[in-house]
């Protein structure tokens, strides 16, 4: 994020919680959505999302409810949203050292953010996951540190490759920390050794840490998502929504298919649902970060949505 922030969208503009719920319910109820994931920008910024996660762990079928968070306000907010329906979380963090949280967040709040992953353990929003993006001259030699921190809290640790999805557009893959970097790091450390579970269509590598265990006795994993260097575009299963009610089929996707403009003009749940299918049918065989006609999405991933 610029220090400057990002605007902010009209009012106008963002899906209400009713037009969030209505839209996912189409997701689960006719498209075979099985979970649904909270993101932003910040979703505990949004006053009603105690009330939305509710209405969506009450559809039928019942969905897996997930959140991601920067952390802050999760201290007050991990019991109320466990009672809504809430199955797990996901924290970013990005390093363990107060000074350069101050540089990278612009605010003190590594406190807060270690009290959100407190709280989001202690109501059971197991496994909580923490993302991590390591950035070359700025917290590149924190990979050992994270881990040991994560194995010690009972956390999954799962460093994410960064991606050109900034605001400034300023991304340099010469400059990115890739998924092997990554795991050379730790396993300068740590014995790393295959994870025998179904990848499926997760977007992380896991590996299982040797000599240590996780929450219940499981065997502690880290992950790596490799979205630059080992894309996973053939598995991907995924579609995004935004805020003000656009599908995106790829998180590098330049175009958007309006389903906000559908709903306030009185489509019914079918031809809200046949607009989707037709957004994701588009979707491309990969998202050519590797082409050089490769051209970054003018939304930066604060405003889509991870």
């Amino acid at each position: 994020m610029p220090v400057e922030g990002l605007p902010w969208l009209p009012h106008s503009a963002v899906l209400t919680d009713d037009e969030v719920v209505r839209l996912v319910g189409v997701a689960v109820r006719r498209l075979g959505v099985g979970e649904v994931r909270f993101t932003g920008g910040e979703p505990l910024l949004r006053p009603g999302l105690v009330g939305i996660v509710a209405a969506v762990a009450g559809l039928t079928p019942r969905p897996r409810v997930c959140l991601t968070t920067n952390g802050i306000g999760l201290d007050r907010l991990a019991e109320p949203l466990r009672a809504a329906g809430l199955d797990r979380v996901n924290v970013s963090l990005d390093t363990l050292d107060a000074g350069r949280f101050e540089r990278l967040a612009h605010r003190r709040r590594l406190p807060d953010v270690l009290a959100g992953l407190e709280a989001a353990r202690a109501a059971d929003l197991t496994p909580v996951k923490i993302n991590t993006v390591l950035m070359r001259g700025l917290n590149d030699d924190e990979a050992p540190a994270l881990l040991r921190f994560a194995l010690a809290q009972g956390y999954e640790l799962r460093f994410i490759e960064q991606m050109p999805l900034d605001a400034q557009h300023g991304w340099d893959r010469t400059r990115m920390i890739t998924a092997a970097q990554i795991l050379a790091a730790l396993r300068a450390e740590f014995t790393l050794l295959p994870d025998p579970a179904d990848r499926a269509g997760a977007p992380a590598e896991t590996w299982l840490v040797d000599g240590f265990t996780g929450p219940g006795g499981r065997p502690a994993r880290v992950g790596v998502i490799g979205s630059v260097t080992r894309p996973f575009c053939g598995d991907c299963d995924r579609t995004r929504l935004t805020a003000d009610g656009q599908v995106r089929n790829c998180l590098f996707a330049t175009e958007e298919s309006d389903l906000r403009g559908a709903l306030r003009g009185g489509a019914d749940d079918e031809e809200i649902a046949r607009r989707w299918r037709a957004a994701m049918w588009a979707k491309r065989a990969g998202h050519g970060i590797d082409d050089p006609t490769f051209l970054q999405p003018a939304r930066p991933m604060s405003a889509i949505g991870g």
